[in-house]
């Protein structure tokens, strides 16, 4: 998997309405670190453009999901719902190499 960077403003700008929808989706406090990326993939059965979202919730505890699009093309209604919040926790020791 390949990180790349892309400048321009309608994407930065996606970039920023995730984050935000994700800020909203999970009551996330105003100083939550949200992190949003969009990556591409050339491994078989990988959509070419991803996007990874990861949090951190008050306890400190890292959260993290994808969405299979690339980051414009994302809507609210792809982020999981709120309940699945715990279950998106990652386990610590155990690694994740996609973000």
């Amino acid at each position: 998997m390949l990180r790349f960077v892309e400048e321009r403003p309608e994407h930065v700008a996606a970039l920023h309405r995730v984050r935000a929808w994700t800020r909203e989706r999970f009551a996330l406090a105003d100083d939550a670190v949200i992190l949003v990326s969009e990556v591409s993939c050339a491994l078989p059965g990988c959509p070419p453009r991803e996007t990874v979202v990861a949090f951190w919730s008050d306890n400190d505890r890292r959260h993290q999901f994808k969405l299979f699009k690339p980051v414009a093309e994302a809507v609210m209604d792809d982020l999981p719902p709120r309940w699945l919040k715990d279950a998106l926790a990652t386990i610590e020791g155990l690694g994740c190499e996609c973000c």
